[in-house]
């Protein structure tokens, strides 16, 4: 028998329709997190420059059948928020240019 927890398993799945949204990786700050609050999921997701200069967040909630939905159209939302140019320089900002920052 498959072992499962089912309020475990909606909450994996809406964080992670929120980072296949924004094509995220582990070199990417983006967090997302989702728990069950009175038989609701309640989200709360953000993305942020490496360096700490930007950042934008959500929060969402909804019926535990749409957890996939919140979870993706957090993710939408944030990448209409924050702009391509904002997905561009977080992709090219070089490990080095964090380092710098945060030693500053």
């Amino acid at each position: 028998q498959a072992l499962n927890h089912e309020e475990t398993k909606v909450c994996v799945d809406c964080e992670r329709a929120f980072l296949e949204a924004l094509d995220g990786n582990c070199k990417t700050p983006i967090a997302g997190q989702a728990r069950i609050v009175d038989g609701k999921v309640v989200f709360r997701g953000l993305i942020a420059m490496p360096d700490g200069s930007q950042k934008f967040e959500i929060s969402s909630e909804g019926e535990i059948a749409d957890a996939k939905a919140i979870g993706r159209e957090a993710g939408e939302s944030l990448k209409a928020q924050a702009g391509e140019k904002f997905f561009q320089m977080m992709v090219e900002m070089s490990p080095q240019q964090v380092l710098g920052q945060i030693t500053k």
